[in-house]
């Protein structure tokens, strides 16, 4: 009998890759996907630790799951990924019914460890070591991720994929809890990443995004020879089959001349950058150990926009971070309206216990003042975002369509005709009026409105009048 697999997936790309490669694993267990948990044999909820409300969002599902472990007893219910390896027997404390508890090292014994549950073994934990429970070595083997299985059916798209090139993070941020539940900093061997692109590439993907808690600071280090991000943008350029190349999440002061030369040189690169900046005050990047200063990050900003004039550069801003004055919130303010970010992520500050930001400095910003700090700074960016989206007007772009867009999937449309939502090669969202069979081909759009968000087109069916807006678009 075929035994049926519920998964959610809360938090980052990463998390959304392990998923991916966690029900690729149970699927050679005999397992099936259900989008109903009430039907399914085993529960997993990957999660995040990056804020509070993520992990009380999952502990709230749990609950909810506790008449359902009572009825039926072998229901297997599982907690995986970064709140596992933070909480881990706290798991089991605030929810004694949790069979499995599984840090991102751990992943690939997910489908042992439930057999072992299957099999009368009682709950299983299984965490990597603490960033002082070992030696170097010792603690990196043990947060080793593994990444040799694949399932299309788990990607936002089956013609678009993510490649991790690197695990951890040695930057200790002192709001962040990554370094913690994701481990030391580590880069995948250039040889394996280029397999797994390749296979990808024979699957039919075109797009593979690389991912890295700071991605650009990939280096691998074989003897006396360094592969460097650069590097690593060549040799999968080469790949026959994908057509385009997105990495995420980039470290300002690691944003080397020769990574963006090879993003210019290379067709298939990406002009898309993502480069947190966290705050425009050098006095709260000190507080959060950020590493560089705003003079830096905007040096660095200068830098990508003489070497990549059109490309779109987004960013991640954090509001009411402890001692954050108001005077800190305008530097915040004024780093937005001068970089003038394609998009910014904001995040009101929430304290993880655990971090050095935990220990240092009191959560002494007021919640409503937080709240008033991020919408402002949301409304600021949303109204660059409207009027750098105007300059794409009567353009015509390339994009890769991606499948029905959200308005069409609330509206359950069916059929051919239907409205399909794409991406440009700066990662601009473009919706439009077409057909499901145009789904992973990359087509010329002619931009005829917009918003903070949104490009709106029609498919450009014959080639009239000017060329088309280059690929930096």
């Amino acid at each position: 009998m075929t035994k049926k697999l519920y998964i959610e997936t809360v938090g980052c790309q990463m998390n959304v890759l392990d998923s991916e490669l966690v029900v690729a694993s149970l699927r050679k267990r005999g397992y099936e996907l259900t989008r109903d948990s009430g039907d399914a044999d085993t529960i997993l909820f990957n999660t995040c630790s990056v804020r509070e409300h993520a992990e009380e969002k999952i502990y709230s599902a749990l609950g909810r799951l506790k008449n359902a472990k009572q009825k039926n007893p072998n229901k297997i219910i599982g907690v995986i990924g970064c709140m596992a390896q933070n909480h881990q027997r706290t798991v089991f404390e605030r929810a004694p019914y949790v069979d499995l508890v599984v840090g991102p090292g751990q992943l690939h014994q997910v489908p042992d460890l439930i057999d072992k549950i299957a099999a009368g073994g009682g709950q299983q934990l299984e965490v990597s070591l603490g960033r002082k429970d070992g030696t170097r070595t010792e603690i990196e083997r043990s947060h080793e991720s593994f990444d040799p299985l694949r399932d299309p059916s788990m990607r936002p798209t089956p013609f678009q994929a993510y490649v991790r090139i690197q695990i951890g993070c040695d930057k200790f941020c002192t709001y962040c809890i990554v370094p913690s539940v994701r481990g030391p900093e580590q880069s995948r061997h250039p040889e394996d990443i280029l397999a797994e692109a390749r296979q990808l590439a024979s699957e039919g993907c075109k797009e593979i995004t690389l991912l890295g808690q700071t991605v650009n600071s990939y280096r691998y280090r074989d003897g006396d020879r360094t592969t460097r991000m650069s590097d690593l943008l060549y040799a999968l350029h080469e790949i026959e089959g994908i057509e385009r190349l997105k990495f995420v999440t980039n470290y300002p002061k690691d944003m080397t001349d020769d990574l963006l030369a090879a993003v210019r040189d290379l067709p298939k690169a990406c002009k898309y950058l993502h480069v947190p900046a966290q705050t425009g005050s050098n006095r709260m990047l000190q507080r959060m150990k950020r590493g560089y200063t705003i003079e830096e990050y905007r040096e660095m900003h200068q830098r990508i926009r003489e070497w990549l004039p059109e490309a779109a550069v987004t960013s991640d801003f954090i509001v009411g971070f402890s001692g954050e004055t108001d005077e800190d919130f305008e530097l915040s303010c004024d780093l937005v309206r001068e970089c003038r970010f394609k998009n910014s992520f904001i995040f009101k500050y929430s304290v993880r216990p655990g971090t050095k930001g935990a220990d240092l400095y009191a959560d002494d910003v007021p919640e409503e003042t937080k709240r008033v700090r991020n919408n402002e700074l949301l409304a600021l960016q949303n109204e660059i975002c409207e009027a750098d989206n105007q300059r794409f007007l009567g353009r015509q772009v390339e994009v890769l369509i991606e499948g029905r867009s959200k308005a069409a999937e609330r509206r359950d449309e069916q059929g051919d005709a239907v409205q399909l939502v794409g991406r440009t090669m700066c990662d601009r969202i473009v919706v439009f009026d077409g057909n499901l069979r145009q789904v992973g081909q990359t087509l010329p759009i002619s931009i005829y409105d917009a918003n903070a968000h949104t490009l709106f087109g029609a498919v450009v069916t014959q080639h009239v009048g000017p060329e088309l807006f280059s690929l930096t678009t």
